[in-house]
């Protein structure tokens, strides 16, 4: 599917400018990280990137096509839908959703979720499951369709320590396997550990792009400086 091309995209709403003239291209390989403070756009790019919102301006293009082809990338959102089901089956019916056969959606839903350390709880309800396990199901659910692209947006925002370690080394493994990981987070701490590049985002507007080591030693930016110096330090 890569590169996905974003040519001058630009996003409004009720008169609001979210997003604003952002051209770049992405590849296939180096992690990607959209990097920027809360209302920065980051969501919403995401968001159109995966197809979810339809640009108002510009144009979004996937190796040349129009259009992404849903079932090559897939996304996990910060509050993660669980279905009304047990977590085997909120994997199994996504694979159902893609085509996947009954025998095989069986076996690589057990598998995703052994990778995930899920299987002791796949038969209780998703449901109920705290709220790092639920975001562990919705990494599974995602990694089982094999995707090419997962865009993974702030998947730790609501997370302890601990379930952030678990997510992360997670996200780790998916992109290990070879699928490209695009995620957004304003967690400078975050973004050092799973990012190769940086993409800086500020009130709607790509201010920065630069391999992860040089945005945080060198920032080409005033907004990305003093948007690092401002890192908390749970950050």
């Amino acid at each position: 599917m890569l590169p996905l091309e974003l040519r001058d995209v630009s996003f409004a709403i009720n008169g609001r400018t979210l997003i604003d003239h952002v051209s770049v291209e992405i590849g296939a390989g180096p992690r990607t990280v959209i990097l920027g403070p809360n209302g920065a756009g980051k969501s919403v790019l995401m968001r159109l990137c995966h197809g979810l919102l339809p640009a108002s301006a510009g144009r979004i293009i996937w190796r040349g096509a129009g259009s992404a082809d849903g079932s090559r990338q897939a996304m996990v959102f910060q509050r993660p839908v669980m279905l009304r089901r047990s977590a085997l089956a909120n994997v199994v019916y996504g694979l159902k959703l893609a085509g996947v056969s009954r025998a095989e959606r069986e076996l690589r839903a057990a598998d995703v979720l052994d990778a995930v350390d899920l299987s002791a709880v796949s038969g209780r309800p998703a449901r109920v499951l705290s709220g790092g396990e639920q975001q562990r199901l919705a990494l599974a659910r995602a990694w089982a369709l094999n995707p090419e692209v997962l865009f993974l947006d702030e998947p730790t925002a609501n997370l302890d320590p601990n379930a952030t370690r678990d997510v992360e080394s997670i996200i780790n493994q998916i992109c290990a396997g070879g699928t490209k990981i695009i995620m957004s987070t304003h967690n400078l701490g975050q973004a050092r550990r799973l990012g190769d590049e940086i993409l800086f985002l500020s009130h709607g507007r790509l201010v920065e792009r630069s391999p992860v080591e040089q945005f945080f030693k060198q920032p080409a930016s005033a907004e990305a400086a003093a948007f690092i110096r401002a890192e908390l330090p749970w950050n």
